[in-house]
């Protein structure tokens, strides 16, 4: 996934959760900020950013904020690449071998998943989570407790139950992590939930990714520890 119009940036401070006052050439700006989580060791202060400019002046918000300088490492904070970075993965990787149809925002019973897949031989239901928080080298999920991501568990168990494949993957969105794990302190549920899904059929998956300035590129697997 490959970005335009990317500048540099100095994060300053986060008013509410969905924009952030940044410095951009000296001058204070107003950024929207795409991730509604708490991000709270990533949005430092005077933390190096990564803003897209758009050229539309219609917008409330001259710039998105994109990612963040965690130390060293470059974080992808934008909660609506995960799935373009899937999607862009699919086709490239060969992971899902034979693949006759590929459908974003696909309903099944009362659940709307990320992606439906079916090959020649498997029909396949598709969740997605960004993963951006990250300690010691061990990145978790979630930064907060998410009802709604224990609902899509479970509703993966049912896709099982009748016949399907289901998959969760989570693209990290970050490079050179040592593991995945549930965030057993912020939601013990989750975790069990998502325990619970292994042991019913559901593959736990983990893609960590190569994160630039201006583009986030799914790299490879890292461990899943559950």
């Amino acid at each position: 996934m490959k970005y335009t119009n990317i500048i540099k940036a100095k994060f300053i401070s986060r008013p509410n959760r969905f924009i952030a006052n940044v410095m951009v050439d000296g001058k204070t700006e107003v950024a929207h900020v795409k991730n509604t989580g708490r991000c709270r060791e990533l949005l430092t202060d005077n933390a190096d950013i990564f803003l897209w400019q758009s050229d539309n002046p219609q917008r409330k918000t001259k710039y998105d904020l994109i990612s963040v300088y965690k130390g060293n490492r470059l974080i992808n904070m934008d909660s609506q690449i995960p799935n373009k970075v899937f999607g862009e993965w699919v086709e490239n990787s060969g992971f899902f071998k034979d693949v006759t149809l590929i459908k974003p925002e696909t309903t099944f019973g009362n659940s709307r998943f990320d992606f439906y897949i079916e090959t020649k031989t498997d029909k396949i239901f598709v969740e997605i989570k960004g993963v951006t928080l990250e300690e010691n080298g061990v990145v978790l999920f979630p930064d907060a407790p998410t009802e709604r991501g224990v609902k899509h568990i479970q509703e993966l168990c049912e896709c099982v139950e009748n016949g399907y494949k289901a998959y969760l993957f989570f693209i990290i969105q970050m490079s050179d992590v040592k593991y995945f794990t549930p965030n057993v302190k912020t939601h013990p549920q989750f975790a069990q939930a998502l325990r619970n899904a292994k042991s019913k059929g559901v593959e736990i998956m983990a893609l960590e990714c190569i994160v630039t300035s201006d583009s986030i590129t799914a790299n490879k697997f890292v461990d899943v520890i559950l």
